[in-house]
C-alpha cells in the first residue's frame, strides 16, 4: 500500500512546528517552566507573545515564527496544485482527514474542511477537488463497509 501524500507531509510539517521555540502554559506552574524553558523568567511576560490555545513565543521570535507558517502553508498549497486531477495528494489529503474527524460517525464534512482551510464553496469550483473528495470519501467508508475476516460474512 502506497504511504499517504499528505500525512507524509503533514508529519514533516508538524516535526518542524514542534522544534519552534514555543511554550504552552494552562496553569502558573506550567507557565513558570515554560518561561524558562524560553530563557526567561515568570515576570518576563513583556518579552513574548500568545499564538492562541495557550501557546506563546518570545516576541523576538515573531518573524520566524510567522515565516515558518507561510512556508508550510505555501508547501501544502504547491502539493495541492500539484495533484492535476485529485487523485494524488488531494485524496490522501481529504482521506487522512475525513478519518481524523471521524467523518464514519457524523458524515458531516465540517471539520474536515475547516482543517484544510477550505469551504464547501471551495470544493465544488474545483473539479480536482471534488473528485479528490469522492474518492477519499468511498474509499474511507469503504474501508469500514467491507468485513474484516471470514466470519464477518457469515452472519
Amino acid at each position: 500500500m502506497a504511504k499517504n501524500a499528505y500525512e507524509i507531509l503533514r508529519n514533516k510539517q508538524q516535526e518542524e512546528f514542534n522544534k519552534f521555540p514555543m511554550g504552552f502554559a494552562f496553569s502558573d506552574e506550567q507557565f513558570k517552566e515554560a518561561m524558562e524553558k524560553l530563557g526567561l523568567t515568570e515576570k518576563d511576560t513583556d518579552k513574548v507573545v500568545s499564538i492562541g490555545a495557550g501557546g506563546f513565543i518570545r516576541k523576538s521570535d515573531v518573524k520566524s515564527f510567522n515565516e515558518m507558517n507561510n512556508r508550510l502553508d505555501k508547501e501544502k498549497k504547491e502539493a495541492i496544485a500539484a495533484d492535476k486531477d485529485g487523485t494524488g495528494f488531494i485524496k490522501d489529503m481529504f482521506l487522512y482527514e475525513l478519518g481524523n474527524h471521524e467523518y464514519i460517525i457524523t458524515y458531516d464534512l465540517t471539520d474536515t474542511l475547516d482543517s484544510l482551510d477550505l469551504t464547501m464553496e471551495d470544493v465544488e469550483k474545483d473539479p480536482r477537488l471534488q473528485k479528490g473528495l469522492q474518492m477519499a470519501r468511498k474509499e474511507y467508508l469503504d474501508g469500514y463497509n467491507k468485513p474484516k475476516n471470514k466470519t464477518d460474512y457469515e452472519r
